[in-house]
Protein backbone atom coordinates (compact mmCIF):
# COMPACT_ATOMS: atom_id res chain seq x y z
CA UNK A 1 0.00 0.00 0.00
CA UNK A 2 0.61 3.71 -0.86
CA UNK A 3 1.15 5.08 3.51
CA UNK A 4 1.57 8.98 4.17
CA UNK A 5 2.95 9.41 7.69
CA UNK A 6 2.51 12.48 8.42
CA UNK A 7 4.03 14.08 11.77
CA UNK A 8 5.07 17.54 13.08
CA UNK A 9 6.84 18.88 15.97
CA UNK A 10 10.84 18.19 17.58
CA UNK A 11 13.07 16.08 17.10
CA UNK A 12 11.08 13.75 19.59
CA UNK A 13 7.69 13.64 17.46
CA UNK A 14 9.49 13.03 14.47
CA UNK A 15 11.93 10.07 15.04
CA UNK A 16 9.22 7.57 16.30
CA UNK A 17 7.65 7.84 12.84
CA UNK A 18 11.07 7.58 11.22
CA UNK A 19 11.56 4.07 12.83
CA UNK A 20 7.34 3.01 11.73
CA UNK A 21 8.45 4.14 8.27
CA UNK A 22 11.30 2.26 8.03
CA UNK A 23 9.74 -0.77 9.48
CA UNK A 24 6.63 -0.11 6.80
CA UNK A 25 9.25 0.19 4.10
CA UNK A 26 10.44 -3.29 5.08
CA UNK A 27 7.59 -5.39 4.94
CA UNK A 28 7.14 -4.43 1.09
CA UNK A 29 4.94 -0.46 1.65
CA UNK A 30 5.79 2.27 -0.61
CA UNK A 31 5.93 5.00 2.58
CA UNK A 32 6.29 8.41 2.69
CA UNK A 33 7.23 10.14 5.67
CA UNK A 34 5.94 14.07 5.45
CA UNK A 35 8.18 15.51 8.43
CA UNK A 36 9.18 19.40 9.15
CA UNK A 37 11.81 20.55 6.72
CA UNK A 38 14.71 20.98 9.25
CA UNK A 39 14.23 17.51 10.36
CA UNK A 40 13.67 15.38 7.32
CA UNK A 41 17.39 14.49 7.66
CA UNK A 42 16.38 11.87 10.44
CA UNK A 43 14.91 9.97 7.53
CA UNK A 44 16.86 10.43 4.80
CA UNK A 45 20.40 9.29 5.92
CA UNK A 46 18.27 6.24 6.79
CA UNK A 47 16.93 5.70 3.08
CA UNK A 48 13.49 6.77 3.51
CA UNK A 49 11.34 9.27 1.33
CA UNK A 50 10.87 12.22 3.18
CA UNK A 51 8.57 15.29 1.98
CA UNK A 52 9.20 18.24 3.79
CA UNK A 53 6.46 20.58 5.56
CA UNK A 54 6.47 23.78 6.44
CA UNK A 55 8.86 24.13 10.02
CA UNK A 56 8.03 27.72 10.68
CA UNK A 57 6.62 26.32 14.27
CA UNK A 58 9.79 25.07 15.24
CA UNK A 59 11.84 28.47 14.27
CA UNK A 60 9.33 30.30 16.06
CA UNK A 61 9.84 28.04 19.13
CA UNK A 62 13.78 29.02 18.72
CA UNK A 63 13.59 32.80 19.12
CA UNK A 64 13.64 34.69 22.44
CA UNK A 65 9.68 35.60 22.44
CA UNK A 66 9.00 31.57 21.80
CA UNK A 67 11.26 30.17 24.26
CA UNK A 68 9.78 33.04 26.79
CA UNK A 69 6.22 31.50 26.05
CA UNK A 70 6.95 28.19 26.30
CA UNK A 71 8.81 28.92 29.34
CA UNK A 72 5.70 30.80 30.86
CA UNK A 73 7.26 34.13 30.83
CA UNK A 74 7.09 37.20 28.62
CA UNK A 75 3.93 39.86 28.91
CA UNK A 76 0.83 39.29 28.03
CA UNK A 77 0.77 41.65 24.86
CA UNK A 78 3.85 39.35 23.36
CA UNK A 79 2.44 36.69 24.08
CA UNK A 80 -1.07 37.74 21.60
CA UNK A 81 1.80 39.01 19.11
CA UNK A 82 2.71 35.50 19.27
CA UNK A 83 -0.54 33.73 18.90
CA UNK A 84 -1.34 35.96 16.20
CA UNK A 85 2.12 34.66 14.12
CA UNK A 86 1.05 31.11 14.70
CA UNK A 87 -1.96 30.54 12.77
CA UNK A 88 -0.40 30.99 9.23
CA UNK A 89 2.43 28.97 9.68
CA UNK A 90 -0.03 25.89 10.78
CA UNK A 91 -1.94 27.31 7.88
CA UNK A 92 1.31 26.07 5.62
CA UNK A 93 1.83 23.39 7.35
CA UNK A 94 -1.61 21.92 6.73
CA UNK A 95 -1.37 22.85 3.09
CA UNK A 96 1.97 21.16 2.96
CA UNK A 97 0.56 17.97 4.69
CA UNK A 98 -2.49 17.90 1.62
CA UNK A 99 -0.18 18.15 -0.88
CA UNK A 100 2.62 15.52 0.34
CA UNK A 101 -0.72 12.95 1.00
CA UNK A 102 -2.69 12.94 -1.95
CA UNK A 103 -1.40 9.65 -3.34
CA UNK A 104 -1.94 7.95 0.29
CA UNK A 105 -3.96 4.40 0.54
CA UNK A 106 -3.51 4.89 4.08
CA UNK A 107 -2.57 7.51 6.50
CA UNK A 108 -0.73 7.40 9.83
CA UNK A 109 -0.65 10.50 11.77
CA UNK A 110 0.19 12.29 14.55
CA UNK A 111 -2.56 15.08 16.18
CA UNK A 112 0.22 17.79 15.96
CA UNK A 113 0.34 17.27 11.77
CA UNK A 114 -3.09 18.72 11.97
CA UNK A 115 -4.51 17.47 8.22
CA UNK A 116 -4.19 13.62 8.99
CA UNK A 117 -7.80 13.21 10.33
CA UNK A 118 -9.16 15.63 7.63
CA UNK A 119 -7.04 14.50 4.33
CA UNK A 120 -7.85 10.71 5.08
CA UNK A 121 -11.82 11.89 5.19
CA UNK A 122 -11.13 13.68 2.06
CA UNK A 123 -9.53 10.63 0.37
CA UNK A 124 -11.67 8.08 1.76
CA UNK A 125 -8.97 5.74 3.21
CA UNK A 126 -7.73 4.34 6.69
CA UNK A 127 -6.53 6.47 8.79
CA UNK A 128 -4.45 5.65 12.02
CA UNK A 129 -3.95 8.52 14.98
CA UNK A 130 -0.77 7.82 16.58
CA UNK A 131 1.40 9.52 19.35
CA UNK A 132 3.63 8.09 22.31
CA UNK A 133 1.15 9.65 25.29
CA UNK A 134 -2.25 7.86 25.51
CA UNK A 135 -4.07 10.88 26.02
CA UNK A 136 -7.12 10.87 23.47
CA UNK A 137 -8.85 7.30 24.87
CA UNK A 138 -10.31 7.83 28.23
CA UNK A 139 -9.34 5.67 31.47
CA UNK A 140 -10.50 5.81 35.25
CA UNK A 141 -6.81 3.96 35.47
CA UNK A 142 -5.30 7.51 35.34
CA UNK A 143 -6.35 11.44 33.97
CA UNK A 144 -5.69 13.20 30.86
CA UNK A 145 -1.76 13.29 30.88
CA UNK A 146 -1.34 17.36 31.06
CA UNK A 147 -2.97 16.64 34.74
CA UNK A 148 -0.75 16.55 37.30
CA UNK A 149 -2.07 14.22 39.50
CA UNK A 150 -5.10 11.64 39.69
CA UNK A 151 -8.63 13.06 39.96
CA UNK A 152 -9.91 9.26 41.05
CA UNK A 153 -11.78 6.87 38.61
CA UNK A 154 -14.67 8.71 37.15
CA UNK A 155 -13.03 12.16 37.44
CA UNK A 156 -9.77 10.22 35.06
CA UNK A 157 -12.25 9.29 32.67
CA UNK A 158 -14.09 12.70 32.42
CA UNK A 159 -10.86 14.44 32.24
CA UNK A 160 -10.51 13.37 28.31
CA UNK A 161 -13.13 15.36 27.22
CA UNK A 162 -9.40 18.42 27.46
CA UNK A 163 -7.77 16.60 24.51
CA UNK A 164 -10.50 17.91 22.41
CA UNK A 165 -10.44 21.41 23.87
CA UNK A 166 -6.72 21.43 22.71
CA UNK A 167 -7.59 21.76 19.45
CA UNK A 168 -10.22 24.48 19.63
CA UNK A 169 -8.56 27.27 19.13
CA UNK A 170 -7.71 26.38 15.61
CA UNK A 171 -11.03 25.16 14.69
CA UNK A 172 -11.91 28.37 12.80
CA UNK A 173 -9.05 28.32 10.79
CA UNK A 174 -9.06 24.30 9.96
CA UNK A 175 -12.62 24.58 9.09
CA UNK A 176 -11.84 27.52 6.56
CA UNK A 177 -9.35 25.36 5.30
CA UNK A 178 -11.54 22.21 4.89
CA UNK A 179 -13.98 24.22 3.07
CA UNK A 180 -11.40 26.34 0.70
CA UNK A 181 -9.53 23.20 -0.24
CA UNK A 182 -10.72 20.15 0.80
CA UNK A 183 -14.40 20.87 -0.28
CA UNK A 184 -15.51 19.51 2.90
CA UNK A 185 -17.74 20.91 5.51
CA UNK A 186 -17.25 22.25 8.75
CA UNK A 187 -16.07 19.92 11.57
CA UNK A 188 -17.33 22.62 14.35
CA UNK A 189 -15.00 23.08 17.37
CA UNK A 190 -13.85 19.44 17.83
CA UNK A 191 -11.56 19.03 14.78
CA UNK A 192 -9.47 16.30 16.14
CA UNK A 193 -11.10 13.03 17.35
CA UNK A 194 -10.82 9.54 17.52
CA UNK A 195 -13.98 8.97 15.66
CA UNK A 196 -14.19 8.92 11.79
CA UNK A 197 -16.80 10.85 9.68
CA UNK A 198 -18.83 7.84 9.34
CA UNK A 199 -19.17 7.55 13.20
CA UNK A 200 -16.75 4.73 13.26
CA UNK A 201 -13.72 4.47 15.81
CA UNK A 202 -10.58 5.10 14.29
CA UNK A 203 -7.70 3.10 14.79
CA UNK A 204 -5.65 4.79 17.80
CA UNK A 205 -1.47 3.88 18.15
CA UNK A 206 -0.01 4.49 21.59
CA UNK A 207 3.87 3.27 20.79
CA UNK A 208 4.73 3.32 24.61
CA UNK A 209 5.38 0.58 26.46
CA UNK A 210 3.05 -1.47 28.51
CA UNK A 211 5.81 -2.20 30.86
CA UNK A 212 5.68 1.37 31.86
CA UNK A 213 1.94 2.09 30.93
CA UNK A 214 -0.15 -1.05 31.89
CA UNK A 215 -2.91 -1.28 29.41
CA UNK A 216 -6.06 0.33 31.11
CA UNK A 217 -8.72 -2.68 31.56
CA UNK A 218 -11.14 0.18 30.19
CA UNK A 219 -9.37 0.36 26.44
CA UNK A 220 -11.34 -0.36 23.67
CA UNK A 221 -10.25 -2.88 21.22
CA UNK A 222 -9.35 0.14 18.71
CA UNK A 223 -6.85 1.28 20.35
CA UNK A 224 -3.47 -0.57 21.17
CA UNK A 225 -0.38 -0.02 22.84
CA UNK A 226 2.38 -1.46 20.60
CA UNK A 227 5.57 -0.80 22.92
CA UNK A 228 8.07 2.19 21.73
CA UNK A 229 9.30 3.22 18.14
CA UNK A 230 12.86 3.23 18.22
CA UNK A 231 15.63 3.71 16.31
CA UNK A 232 18.93 2.51 16.76
CA UNK A 233 21.91 4.55 17.02
CA UNK A 234 22.85 6.45 13.45
CA UNK A 235 25.34 3.95 11.95
CA UNK A 236 27.26 7.36 10.40
CA UNK A 237 27.03 8.96 13.53
CA UNK A 238 30.84 9.23 15.53
CA UNK A 239 31.24 10.40 18.88
CA UNK A 240 33.95 13.48 18.78
CA UNK A 241 37.15 12.98 20.42
CA UNK A 242 36.36 15.24 23.17
CA UNK A 243 33.56 13.02 23.95
CA UNK A 244 35.72 9.40 23.32
CA UNK A 245 38.17 11.28 26.04
CA UNK A 246 35.72 12.23 28.80
CA UNK A 247 34.48 8.87 29.23
CA UNK A 248 37.20 7.14 28.62
CA UNK A 249 38.89 9.30 31.72
CA UNK A 250 37.06 7.82 34.86
CA UNK A 251 33.44 6.24 35.91
CA UNK A 252 30.80 6.29 33.82
CA UNK A 253 29.00 9.85 34.12
CA UNK A 254 25.39 11.10 34.64
CA UNK A 255 23.83 12.16 31.83
CA UNK A 256 21.98 15.44 32.46
CA UNK A 257 20.06 16.99 29.36
CA UNK A 258 16.50 18.67 28.64
CA UNK A 259 16.51 18.24 25.04
CA UNK A 260 14.41 20.61 23.25
CA UNK A 261 13.15 22.42 25.98
CA UNK A 262 13.67 26.49 26.34
CA UNK A 263 16.50 27.27 28.29
CA UNK A 264 15.29 30.97 28.53
CA UNK A 265 17.43 31.14 31.58
CA UNK A 266 20.10 28.96 30.99
CA UNK A 267 22.59 30.68 32.82
CA UNK A 268 20.87 30.00 36.08
CA UNK A 269 19.59 26.62 35.72
CA UNK A 270 23.40 25.58 34.63
CA UNK A 271 24.37 27.04 37.78
CA UNK A 272 21.70 25.07 39.79
CA UNK A 273 22.90 22.21 37.41
CA UNK A 274 26.59 21.98 38.25
CA UNK A 275 26.02 22.88 42.00
CA UNK A 276 23.91 19.73 41.92
CA UNK A 277 26.78 17.69 40.12
CA UNK A 278 29.43 18.63 43.08
CA UNK A 279 26.63 18.24 46.13
CA UNK A 280 26.16 14.56 44.33
CA UNK A 281 30.11 14.21 43.66
CA UNK A 282 29.33 12.51 40.61
CA UNK A 283 31.23 13.13 37.32
CA UNK A 284 28.27 14.71 34.48
CA UNK A 285 27.89 14.81 30.86
CA UNK A 286 25.61 17.39 30.10
CA UNK A 287 23.72 17.05 26.43
CA UNK A 288 22.08 19.86 24.35
CA UNK A 289 23.74 22.50 26.35
CA UNK A 290 26.10 24.19 23.64
CA UNK A 291 24.87 27.54 23.92
CA UNK A 292 26.73 27.67 27.09
CA UNK A 293 29.77 25.23 25.33
CA UNK A 294 32.20 28.14 26.04
CA UNK A 295 31.48 28.04 29.91
CA UNK A 296 34.59 27.21 32.12
CA UNK A 297 33.65 23.93 33.63
CA UNK A 298 34.50 22.17 37.21
CA UNK A 299 36.61 18.86 36.51
CA UNK A 300 34.50 15.82 35.69
CA UNK A 301 31.74 17.72 33.83
CA UNK A 302 31.54 18.00 29.43
CA UNK A 303 29.40 19.60 27.83
CA UNK A 304 28.20 17.74 23.92
CA UNK A 305 25.46 19.57 21.66
CA UNK A 306 23.77 16.28 20.94
CA UNK A 307 24.38 11.84 20.36
CA UNK A 308 22.34 9.74 19.53
CA UNK A 309 20.60 7.83 23.08
CA UNK A 310 21.09 4.74 22.10
CA UNK A 311 24.96 5.21 21.82
CA UNK A 312 24.94 7.16 24.51
CA UNK A 313 22.90 6.01 27.67
CA UNK A 314 24.02 2.88 27.68
CA UNK A 315 27.52 4.63 28.60
CA UNK A 316 25.73 6.38 31.75
CA UNK A 317 25.18 5.40 35.35
CA UNK A 318 22.20 7.29 35.14
CA UNK A 319 19.62 9.86 33.34
CA UNK A 320 18.46 13.46 34.15
CA UNK A 321 16.42 14.87 31.63
CA UNK A 322 13.19 16.85 30.93
CA UNK A 323 10.63 13.26 30.87
CA UNK A 324 9.66 13.35 26.81
CA UNK A 325 8.26 10.40 26.02
CA UNK A 326 10.97 9.02 23.69
CA UNK A 327 13.86 9.88 26.01
CA UNK A 328 12.21 8.07 29.37
CA UNK A 329 11.68 5.01 26.88
CA UNK A 330 15.52 5.44 25.86
CA UNK A 331 16.81 5.45 28.90
CA UNK A 332 14.54 2.89 30.85
CA UNK A 333 14.96 0.51 27.88
CA UNK A 334 18.97 0.43 28.72
CA UNK A 335 18.07 0.03 32.54
CA UNK A 336 19.19 3.30 33.76
CA UNK A 337 17.60 4.57 37.02
CA UNK A 338 15.80 7.78 35.49
CA UNK A 339 15.27 11.99 37.24
CA UNK A 340 12.84 13.34 35.45
CA UNK A 341 12.23 17.38 35.77
CA UNK A 342 9.48 18.42 33.71
CA UNK A 343 8.83 21.30 32.39
CA UNK A 344 5.54 20.83 31.06
CA UNK A 345 2.89 18.73 28.66
CA UNK A 346 2.78 15.16 29.00
CA UNK A 347 6.34 14.97 30.88
CA UNK A 348 4.95 14.94 34.76
CA UNK A 349 2.88 11.91 33.21
CA UNK A 350 6.13 10.44 32.23
CA UNK A 351 8.28 11.54 35.67
CA UNK A 352 5.33 9.66 38.08
CA UNK A 353 5.23 6.55 35.64
CA UNK A 354 9.24 6.18 36.33
CA UNK A 355 8.51 7.10 40.24
CA UNK A 356 5.27 4.81 40.34
CA UNK A 357 7.54 2.02 38.83
CA UNK A 358 10.07 2.35 41.25
CA UNK A 359 12.82 3.34 38.57
CA UNK A 360 13.53 6.78 39.64
CA UNK A 361 12.92 9.52 42.30
CA UNK A 362 9.96 11.54 42.64
CA UNK A 363 9.98 14.07 39.85
CA UNK A 364 11.30 17.79 40.07
CA UNK A 365 9.16 20.27 38.57
CA UNK A 366 11.36 22.87 36.80
CA UNK A 367 9.59 25.81 38.55
CA UNK A 368 10.62 23.80 42.33
CA UNK A 369 14.27 22.93 41.09
CA UNK A 370 16.81 23.68 43.45
CA UNK A 371 20.69 22.18 43.53
CA UNK A 372 19.88 20.77 46.75
CA UNK A 373 16.77 18.41 45.47
CA UNK A 374 18.35 17.70 42.04
CA UNK A 375 22.03 16.14 44.20
CA UNK A 376 19.16 14.57 46.40
CA UNK A 377 17.76 13.11 43.62
CA UNK A 378 21.26 12.33 41.58
CA UNK A 379 22.31 10.35 44.73
CA UNK A 380 19.44 7.91 44.86
CA UNK A 381 19.59 7.08 41.50
CA UNK A 382 23.06 6.42 41.57
CA UNK A 383 23.42 4.80 44.86
CA UNK A 384 19.56 3.41 45.45
CA UNK A 385 20.39 -0.57 44.85
CA UNK A 386 16.21 -1.06 44.89
CA UNK A 387 16.39 1.63 42.42
CA UNK A 388 18.72 0.28 39.92
CA UNK A 389 17.40 -3.41 40.32
CA UNK A 390 14.28 -1.93 38.71
CA UNK A 391 15.93 -0.01 36.45
CA UNK A 392 17.25 -3.54 34.88
CA UNK A 393 14.41 -5.27 35.28
CA UNK A 394 12.39 -2.83 33.41
CA UNK A 395 14.94 -3.01 30.31
CA UNK A 396 14.59 -6.73 30.28
CA UNK A 397 10.73 -6.12 30.31
CA UNK A 398 11.22 -3.50 27.16
CA UNK A 399 13.69 -5.71 25.12
CA UNK A 400 11.07 -8.22 24.91
CA UNK A 401 8.90 -5.64 22.73
CA UNK A 402 9.07 -4.65 19.64
CA UNK A 403 7.05 -1.55 19.03
CA UNK A 404 7.28 -1.61 15.18
CA UNK A 405 6.71 -5.35 14.75
CA UNK A 406 3.50 -5.34 16.51
CA UNK A 407 2.25 -1.59 15.37
CA UNK A 408 2.85 -3.49 11.68
CA UNK A 409 1.03 -7.02 12.58
CA UNK A 410 -1.81 -4.80 14.18
CA UNK A 411 -2.29 -2.04 11.34
CA UNK A 412 -1.99 -5.00 8.61
CA UNK A 413 -5.21 -7.02 11.02
CA UNK A 414 -7.38 -3.18 10.38
CA UNK A 415 -7.19 -3.22 7.35
CA UNK A 416 -7.67 -6.10 5.96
Amino acid sequence: MRIVILTAGTRGDVEPFVALGLGLARTGHDVTLAAPAMLTGLGEARGLRVTPIDDGLLRLKDTKAGQAALGGGGRGDSKLALIRQVKPLLRRMIDDGWTAAQRAEAIVFHPKALAGLHVAEKLGVPAFLALPVPMFTPTRAFPFPLFTRSLGGPLNRWSYHLARLIYAPYAGMINTWRREVLRLPSRGRFTIDTRRDDGAPMPVLYPCSPALVPRPVDYPQHVVLTGAWSLDADPMWTPSPGLEAFLAAGSPPVYIGFGSMPLSRAQGLMRTVLDAVARAGVRALLGGWSVLANEELPAGVHIIDGAPHAWLFPRMEAVVHHGGAGTTHAGLRVGKPTVVVPFFGDQPFWGRRVHAAGCGPMPIPLRALTAKKLAEAIRQAVGDQAMRECATAMAERMSAEDGVARTIEWMSAQLR
